[in-house]
Formats: structure tokens, C-alpha cells, sequence
């Protein structure tokens, strides 16, 4: 098995000398105007040549980094906890389409592993069976919960658990650790998000329980109990875990936390960089890619919106080389 991913490392490392380090963002950041930062971009190599707008550029840059994936292995199957989130938005998209009788346009994401259409198909016929097991039982859920009550946000919070629970039960059945670590890490952040958001709206425990998705580093009872107490208990529950420095994070803003999370992502992967035989490198190499981007996003969104620079670097989030 070590043998398999030989060469698909080899030309990751290679690949991993084109990536952004912290001197090409702060040449970004020394762009004075949006169209020099797309300019030095284009420099870079950045875009597919047609791309003229900021979420053009972006857009064809995820496109070549799984163009790439693909290149390497036939598997896909070890990336599906990076698939999952923008599979179960697509259904969520599908769902909501065909119940408000909306035809869909522009609102599926691209890069899943699973063709919107299908969704789409299986929705409006009542029949889910085309769609993987757990996905199909969630899809029919919410869409008849959605008939039934009307209630947007019960139909997210079936699909976003749901999501969850996938990205957890691969990452725990990989067989690597980075994929298992990645996948805990996600849940978890994700359930900090969604008590949070449940604190500060008034949610009850109820609605908690629904929405958070059991993982191996919260106790999310607990979590549920201290998020119905409030902030503070929910920040000293937060305190005797390993997200306590996220507690720190949140009591800054919400934008240092998720910094924070996606830092916190980064340092995971930066260990595969010494690890030539297994998946983990492909997988970190995607992960690095989607943290620049992202980078870039920021830097692009704060210098359309004329944001002072200072803004800018406080959102900036550690690069992978």
C-alpha cells in the first residue's frame, strides 16, 4: 500500500513549490487597488486565462487543485470528508428548491461528489434510493420535515447533522489518522459553532440536542447544558477541553475564532510533509490549497471593500509553506 503513493507524493512535493508563502501574501497586501492584486495573481499563474473576476479566479484555482487530485489516484474516496460539507449544502439547495416549487439557479455548489441533478431528481420524485444510504435517510427527513412544518432551519439542522455524522463515520473508518484527526476536529469545531449560535439566539435544549453530532473530544451534553446557561458557562465548559484556546478566541470575536479553527486545521496537516507513504500528503496538499484561497479571499473582499490593512492581516490565516 506504502508503495502506492510513491510518485503521486513526488509530484505533490513538486507541486507544494508553486503555493503561497507568507512574502507572496504580503506582496498581495502591498497591492494598493483589487485589479493589481488580480494582476499579481495572474503572475502567479493564478486563473485559467478567461477569468476576470475575483470569484472566477478562485473558482478556477479549486478547479485545478482537484483536476490534480485526480491526476494522482482514481480513489476519491479519502477526500469525501472534504466532499460532504459542499455535497449536503447542494441537498439542502435541492430540498428547499423543490418544496417552494423555486427552479434552482446558481445555487449549487460545484465539486462534490455527488451531481446536484441527481439530487435534484430524487427530490422532486420522493425517491432518495440513488443517493449514498445515510444520505438518502437524511434527505427524506428533511424534506418531509420541510413539507410538514414549513421550518427552514429544522430541515439545516437534519442535513448539517447528518453531514456530520458522515464526515465522521469516514474519517474513523479510513484507516489514517489525518483523515480521523481532521474529521474529530471539524465536528467538533462545528459544534462549538452551533452552540455558540444557539446561546446568543436563545435556543433551547431541545434544539441542541438535535443539532449537535456526538464526537470522541466534546461531551455534547455537557456542551448543550452549558450553551442553555449562557456564555460564560459555555466558555469554562470550553475551558476543561482541548478547544480551550477557541474559548479565548471567541471571548476576541467571532472572526479570531474562526482563524483560530482554520489555523488550528493547518498545524494538523503540516505533520504529512515529512510522510511519503501514505495518503496524508495528497490530502494535506488540497487542504493547503483550499487555506490559500481562502487567504486570498480575504485579501481580494478587503481590498474591494477599501478595509484598512490592519483589518486584512488579522483574518490572514497561517499559510501551509
Amino acid at each position: 500500500m506504502s508503495e502506492e503513493y510513491i510518485y503521486a507524493v513526488a509530484r505533490v512535493r513538486a507541486r507544494e513549490l508553486g503555493l503561497l508563502n507568507r512574502q507572496d501574501v504580503d506582496q498581495l497586501m502591498a497591492c494598493r487597488t483589487l485589479e493589481e492584486c488580480l494582476r499579481t495573481l495572474s503572475d502567479k499563474g493564478w486563473g485559467d486565462g478567461n477569468s476576470s473576476t475575483p470569484e472566477e479566479v478562485l473558482a478556477a484555482e479549486e478547479e485545478k487543485t482537484w483536476a490534480f487530485i485526480h491526476e494522482l489516484t482514481k480513489d476519491m474516496t479519502p477526500f469525501q470528508v472534504l466532499l460532504f460539507p459542499t455535497d449536503y449544502n447542494n441537498l439542502k439547495a435541492a430540498v428547499k428548491a423543490v418544496v417552494t416549487s423555486v427552479e434552482p439557479h446558481d445555487v449549487f455548489l460545484p465539486g462534490g461528489s455527488v451531481d446536484p441533478e441527481v439530487m435534484l431528481r430524487c427530490v422532486r420524485e420522493g425517491d432518495f434510493s440513488s443517493l449514498p444510504e445515510h444520505m438518502a435517510q437524511a434527505a427524506d427527513s428533511a424534506y418531509h420535515t420541510l413539507l410538514q412544518t414549513e421550518d427552514g432551519q429544522l430541515c439545516d439542522i437534519i442535513l448539517d447533522r447528518a453531514c456530520l455524522c458522515d464526515l465522521l463515520e469516514c474519517g474513523r473508518n479510513s484507516g489514517s489518522d489525518i483523515l480521523r484527526d481532521y474529521a474529530e476536529l471539524t465536528c467538533a469545531v462545528s459544534n462549538i459553532k452551533v452552540a455558540v449560535r444557539a446561546c446568543k439566539t436563545g435556543k433551547n435544549r431541545a434544539f441542541l440536542e438535535s443539532a449537535l453530532a456526538p464526537c470522541g473530544t466534546l461531551h455534547v451534553d455537557s456542551l448543550a447544558v452549558a450553551a442553555c446557561k449562557g456564555l460564560d458557562e459555555l466558555f469554562a465548559y470550553l475551558a476543561v477541553t482541548p478547544y480551550s484556546a477557541a474559548a479565548e478566541r471567541l471571548k476576541e470575536s467571532y472572526s479570531a475564532f474562526e482563524k483560530w479553527c482554520d489555523d488550528k486545521v493547518m498545524d494538523l496537516v503540516k505533520g504529512q510533509k515529512t510522510n511519503p507513504f501514505t495518503i496524508g500528503p495528497l490530502f494535506a496538499f488540497v487542504v493547503a490549497r483550499r487555506n490559500e484561497i481562502s487567504t486570498v479571499r480575504i485579501i481580494l473582499s478587503g481590498k474591494l471593500n477599501g478595509l484598512d490593512d490592519r483589518m486584512i492581516r488579522e483574518r490572514l490565516r497561517e499559510m501551509y509553506v
